[in-house]
């Protein structure tokens, strides 16, 4: 690496960029002070690696590059395992999210960059949460985790806090990278994208993709990030999110406006397999299924994740009002049946040749509310959780308005999932007297009110009025409400829709016991990707018995993990699927396709791996952040809990809307004569059995992973795993774990 001289220069200019779909250009200025660079000799990726992570503290502008030990590299694989990794070694037990030792880390592990592959340009990003105070991870497409690594770097950690606001760019084309400060760059991430790409690349704009996000980062806990690409045929910048736990939040206390990564060309060479004819084999056998079965199946390169919108209606599953209920009459107005027509035709995956393509957009979109107010504008998404979770769950079932707030969201920064899941526990609260106008600033906050909710949003971006609140949180509400609002602390706990401080992701468990072990025990919050067996559960019934619920809580969320190793995408593995996986032993499992990932990773790293060893590399990762967790202070038992409305019905309504269901099981399953009982009496007997019923699945499932009673890695365990480094053996002895 040959290191620059620290040098400072003022870069200023004017260009026309192309706003959104339409033929219209704008001239913007950008000021960026060069105030570190270096030049260094780029790492060739040998085996979908570059052995080399990059270190930027913002404290000192200081640029460091390092090799990967070889132990790390066998041990955490890469993507999320790496990120934790340099994490775990940045951070102490007291480190709080907005510390400057908290860091972020973006890898897109060794798969990740493969073009062609179906879901082969995912990047993984973890950080301390401002909403959990532990790891939190978020798996997202764009181009940048794949430019960063093909420019020298598996994985990138940025810790510190600048002194003003600063752009990072990563040229894998030139070999250098860059520290800018700034000042006045805007904080609408749509448009800060579209301007450090035409900035960095005007001629060439594809080889750009930015990590930026907004206004609303700044002023709530949960800010997402956005990840570009450069959509060569609509000849604009396309967005995907790293959602999750407030990720953004934390890029913009670091005050890091913008990441940007710089690179050409990729193809099969780039990631330089160990074994060429295999990797174009496989490739070819699985995007030739995606290509023939998707439009037989679920039509996501028409209607990408929307399709589940009915699916979830007709089986009960839509959040409606706060997941109160579980479909609405009018639900499938949110689904496919709206945005097979409204979303523009065209290629539309994130990453290059993805035969899912399932990554739509609405153009000539209107919004009328907030700063693009008649204008029209191109909308990145809706995907399914967006539809639910700022639809259904708000009561609202105008599509165009789930467009609008999700067009806010992306140019805000905002989780659309903690956005959606926030406001329908605070209409819930204000529907219940819980709050008041008073308390919300006039705002008459009940379900379906559309503008009441477009307001709350602009509100939290601004940092304003009860925007303010709301933006705190789901947990931090209840504790407000409680205490400053004089609010039923019980009631805002069996309501309040997060576990770990995450906010739920938008699926009706109260009768998929799997799904609600899928919430409370995923190790980062109550996010779906850990351990998506909703589907499986309640629409295949793959898993009908207690047995089978606990063992699909050992592999499932062990095999999701390994994508988030290896960067890539996890909808190829079970949302399209071979059409004789019906007649397999396991077809959750989609053992067809866990093989062809073996044979994926096999061809691209050359380390031979069956189906069983992509389970065991994961295993490694996720008993690692269970453990971190402790290290966090949490990691126990106790945090992994849910509220009661993930279990059964918390009021009399929610169960006079499924009466004879929960009437047979009392009867039936718990031999209760419920002849003569009110309802309020049958919820009473019904959530104590259900919570029983809970707390039975978390013992088996502890007992099948090898932690102790109270949720903890077992020293035997710990051991097997090849994880017993003196700092985790001290863990657990402190922790009474021996």
């Amino acid at each position: 690496m040959k290191q620059g001289h620290e040098h400072i220069t003022l870069f200023s200019t004017d260009y026309k960029y192309k706003t959104s779909n339409k033929e219209e250009y704008k001239m913007t200025q950008l000021n960026l002070k060069e105030i570190k660079s270096i030049s260094y000799e780029r790492s060739k990726i040998n085996k979908g690696y570059s052995d080399k992570s990059l270190h930027i503290n913002l404290d000192k502008s200081d640029i460091d590059i390092r090799d990967i030990e070889a132990k790390v590299k066998e041990k955490f694989i890469g993507g999320k395992g790496y990120d934790l990794w340099m994490l775990w070694n940045s951070v102490t037990s007291d480190t709080k999210w907005n510390d400057p030792e908290n860091s972020i880390c973006i890898a897109p592990g060794p798969l990740g960059g493969t073009p062609g592959y179906p879901g082969g340009g995912k990047s993984i990003v973890t950080t301390i949460s401002p909403l959990t105070s532990i790891p939190i991870d978020s798996n997202v497409g764009g181009y940048f985790g794949p430019y960063k690594k093909f420019a020298g770097f598996d994985v990138l950690e940025i810790n510190g806090k600048a002194k003003e606001e600063v752009v990072i760019l990563i040229d894998g084309i030139k070999n250098e990278i860059k520290i800018f400060e700034t000042k006045g760059l805007t904080d609408d991430s749509y448009q800060l994208s579209q301007d450090l790409t035409n900035y960095f690349d005007k001629d060439k704009p594809v080889n750009i993709s930015v990590v930026s996000t907004g206004a609303g980062a700044k002023n709530t806990l949960f800010g997402c990030l956005n990840f570009t690409w450069y959509d060569t045929g609509r000849k604009m910048t396309r967005y995907k999110q790293a959602g999750r736990g407030g990720i953004g939040t934390v890029l913009a206390d670091k005050k890091v406006k913008a990441v940007v990564a710089r690179w050409d060309s990729v193809t099969f060479k780039t990631n330089n397999p160990a074994h060429m004819e295999d990797l174009k084999k496989v490739t070819k056998t699985h995007a030739k299924e995606i290509v023939a079965l998707d439009d037989k199946q679920n039509k996501m390169a028409k209607v990408g994740t929307t399709h589940l919108i009915p699916i979830m209606n007709d089986h009960d599953c839509l959040p409606v009002n706060n997941f109160q209920y579980g479909s609405h009459v009018e639900g499938n107005n949110l689904g496919e049946q709206y945005f097979e027509k409204a979303f523009h035709k065209g290629f539309d995956g994130c990453w290059k040749g993805c035969a899912v393509a399932c990554a739509h957009g609405v153009k000539d979109f209107v919004p009328v509310s907030g700063p693009y107010k008649g204008k029209k504008v191109f909308v990145d998404g809706p995907e399914y959780e967006t539809a639910a979770g700022c639809g259904s769950n708000l009561g609202i079932f105008d599509p165009s308005t789930v467009v609008e707030i999700n067009f806010y969201c992306d140019a805000y920064g905002l989780d659309t999932i903690s956005v959606g899941t926030s406001i329908g526990f605070v209409m819930e609260c204000f529907e219940r007297g819980l709050i008041t106008k008073e308390h919300t600033g006039g705002m008459e906050l009940y379900f379906g009110n559309r503008v009441a909710a477009l307001e709350l949003l602009h509100q939290m971006a601004k940092g304003k009025g009860f925007g303010v609140i709301v933006g705190q949180g789901i947990r931090k509400m209840k504790a407000l409400f409680a205490k400053d609002f004089g609010s039923d602390a019980k009631m805002l706990q069996d309501i309040g829709m997060e576990s770990k401080g995450l906010e739920f992701s938008e699926y009706i468990t109260k009768e998929s016991l799997a799904q609600q072990g899928g919430y409370g025990l995923a190790l980062k919050g109550s996010q779906h990707d850990e351990a998506w067996l909703i589907f499986l559960d309640m629409v295949h019934n793959f898993m009908p018995t207690f047995e089978d619920k606990a063992e699909a809580l050992h592999w499932f969320p062990m095999f999701r993990t390994w994508f988030s190793l290896v960067g890539l995408c996890k909808l190829p593995w079970n949302d399209i699927v071979p059409e004789d996986n019906k007649d397999q032993p396991e077809p959750a499992k989609v053992i067809k396709h866990v093989g062809w990932y073996a044979d994926f990773f096999s061809a691209v790293t050359g380390r031979k791996v069956d189906a069983d060893g992509l389970v065991a590399m994961s295993e490694v990762v996720y008993n690692f952040q269970r453990l971190f967790n402790l290290k966090m202070g949490f990691g126990t038992r106790e945090h992994d809990t849910i509220p009661y409305r993930a279990m059964g019905p918390v009021t009399p309504e929610e169960y006079e809307s499924r009466q004879d269901r929960y009437d047979t099981e009392l009867t039936k399953k718990y031999k209760t004569d419920v002849s003569g009982m009110d309802t309020e009496q049958k919820v009473k007997i019904l959530r104590e059995n259900r919570e029983a019923q809970y707390v039975n699945l978390v013992d088996a499932v502890y007992l099948r992973r090898g932690w102790t009673e109270n949720g903890i890695p077992t020293v035997e365990t710990v051991k097997r795993l090849g994880l017993d480094f003196p700092e985790i053996m001290e863990l657990l002895k402190a922790n009474g774990v021996k």
